[in-house]
């Protein structure tokens, strides 16, 4: 069976090497010195290769059962659960005033990573838990703050978000679930909704529905979408826990992966709720929520990647197949390891370069987000808006090809279940579909977020590249990553340069290319972020450091990726310049 190791050395080289986050001038992060977080992530390293790795089969096994109402969670789940609110994991991140331990978001992000790798369907419990309890304190009222926020950050209540409908998924102006006003200014929330995650179980005292409905008399569409707080159990003025609310859980989804978490079709009977924020202003409260499970989803990818690259090459190191075509590499046994024929070795430096250069643009978007939240930073903010469909989409579409090569690498053993390969490559699916299907997300890329304030977020981004590599031009060594990632962000560039021109006229032309601009962007930032770590490796290994063989695995891993990762933006460039015409060629009735 899979084995976890928690990246805690590579995550530390991305934080002080790369990042130099005590140095870095955002509150909260001169507490950040090396031996503060080494303290934190192995302490977290140890939860998630010891608690909860070895529950990640017997979630993906046993699954979830709907018992007379009632959602029972694989065994081990709910002890896992208690662990973790005991060592206050459940709010790293988040306020004092309500029960968090307020550390910068991206160290949450390195944490939330280890975790997710371990046991991603266990991990959604929280992560969705965290993400809810950040809309309401962004859009709630101090009541609401104070009646739900020290539970949700404790996880003894949990949270949710009710959007998609069995008539409607992106489209949520199509939603038909109501909210009819009442005269206690509670509202009666009466609809269904489904692919709800962690909707019904067994491990807490209650769960917080934040539900999207349509107050009746408001817009047509999505202007007309409110968003309420529903939780299954009353509260009383006093805190404790009232009469059943009038949602429940009908049925629980056969999912293709992610078995241990509890996806549920959820039915509102005239249930009580609040609202939250504004009316008809539901979807901007719902996108405090979104925009961080995006970046969490992304983190996703990247984790599943990470502990499917693992496992495949212990198995490469191990596995008896054939001769190395250069001679014989292990004498002493019947056959040479795996790990000696080049297409497994391109397989493995594939998935090693993608994980360690996903890893730093995961840590440098949550050092943007904590930049944009703490420093009050506005162009930080324009910048991770930007980014985050690139960390969502590019992410998990790479997380999961990455979980099939791993997967390969195992060649039939990888498809027997007993290897506990597959369960990798079908839990990393969800990521591409869930929080905004990444089709959605190129779309939001390339029709939004790119004239977002006339452009500048991008051009800030190419000055930002543009900047790296003048500064380091001169560096010995450099050239050989300076080079390409010159070659590829002028790729970039370009792709954006023919949308300006092309897109107005004929916008089929740019949203035919949106998907492979989001990869090219995507390749460019990973592009950049391997150039980061090639130089800082090159310091460490100037400066003598006594880890020469990591800092020299870092500049062959980063050589590898500008020369055979980085060249796939021409690809990506010659497709976008086809336009709309290969794409949109066909009448329906010809397919």
């Amino acid at each position: 069976m899979p084995n976890y190791t928690a990246p805690t050395k590579d995550i530390q080289f991305v934080l002080h090497n790369v990042l130099n986050v005590s140095q870095a001038d955002i509150p909260g992060y001169a507490e950040l010195d090396a031996e503060f977080t080494a303290a934190v992530l192995d302490e977290a390293g140890k939860i998630a290769s010891e608690v909860l790795q070895p529950l990640n089969a017997v979630g993906d096994t046993e699954g979830c059962k709907l018992e007379n109402g009632v959602v029972r969670t694989p065994t081990g789940f709910k002890a896992a659960l208690d662990q973790m609110r005991e060592g206050g994991w459940t709010a790293l991140d988040l306020p004092v005033e309500f029960g968090g331990q307020n550390m910068p978001y991206i160290l949450g992000t390195a944490v939330g990573e280890m975790f997710s790798g371990a046991n991603q369907a266990f991990t959604m419990y929280q992560g969705l838990t965290h993400g809810a309890a950040s809309a309401i304190l962004v859009h709630g009222t101090e009541a609401q703050k104070a009646t739900y926020l020290p539970k949700m950050f404790s996880c003894d209540w949990t949270g949710t978000m009710n959007l998609t409908e069995p008539h409607c998924g992106t489209d949520l102006g199509l939603m038909r679930t109501k909210a009819e006003p009442q005269d206690d200014g509670s509202y009666q929330i009466s609809g269904q909704k489904i692919f709800i995650s962690s909707g019904e179980h067994d491990m807490a005292d209650n769960i917080v529905h934040l539900v999207l409905a349509k107050i009746p008399g408001g817009p047509e569409g999505i202007k007309g979408v409110s968003l309420f707080i529903v939780p299954k159990f009353l509260v009383n003025e006093d805190g404790s826990l009232g009469e059943r609310n009038g949602v429940a859980c009908s049925k629980i989804e056969e999912k293709m992966g992610i078995h241990g978490n509890s996806t549920c079709v959820m039915d509102y009977d005239g249930a009580k709720g609040w609202l939250l924020g504004e009316k008809h202003k539901g979807m901007r409260a719902m996108f405090t929520m979104m925009n961080e499970a995006r970046i969490g989803v992304g983190m996703q990818g990247l984790a599943q990647a990470e502990i499917a690259y693992q496992n495949a090459l212990e198995y490469a190191k191990d596995r008896l197949q054939g001769r190395a075509v250069t001679g014989t590499e292990n004498p002493e046994g019947p056959a040479d390891p795996l790990i000696v024929h080049p297409d497994i070795r391109r397989s493995l430096m594939d998935q090693k370069s993608f994980v360690e250069g996903g890893r730093a643009f995961l840590l440098w978007s949550a050092q943007l987000i904590d930049r944009s939240h703490r420093g009050d930073d506005a162009a930080a903010e324009g910048l991770i808006s930007l980014m985050t469909p690139v960390v969502k989409g590019f992410l998990t579409d790479e997380g999961y090809d990455m979980t099939v090569q791993a997967q390969q690498v195992y060649g039939g053993h990888g498809y027997i279940e007993e290897s506990g390969m597959s369960q990798f490559t079908r839990d990393a699916r969800i990521a591409m579909i869930y929080e905004g299907a990444n089709g959605v997300q190129a779309l939001d890329l390339v029709g939004r977020k790119l004239a977002l304030d006339s452009g500048k977020h991008v051009m800030a981004f190419f000055d930002m590249v543009k900047s790296f590599c003048k500064d380091n031009a001169d560096m010995d060594g450099m050239a050989e990553f300076i080079e390409p990632l010159k070659a590829a962000s002028k790729d970039l560039q370009a792709a954006g340069m023919f949308f300006m021109q092309n897109g107005m006229k004929n916008p089929n032309a740019a949203l035919a290319g949106s998907y492979d601009f989001m990869h090219l962007f995507g390749h460019v930032c990973l592009g950049l972020m391997w150039g980061r770590m090639a130089r800082a490796a090159l310091v460490e290994l100037e400066g003598g450091s006594g880890d020469t063989a990591f800092y020299q695995a870092k500049l062959v891993t980063a050589r590898y990726y500008m020369q055979r990762r980085l060249p796939a933006t021409g690809m990506h460039l010659a497709r976008i310049q086809s336009g709309a015409d290969p794409v949109m060629g066909l009448s329906v009735d010809q397919f």
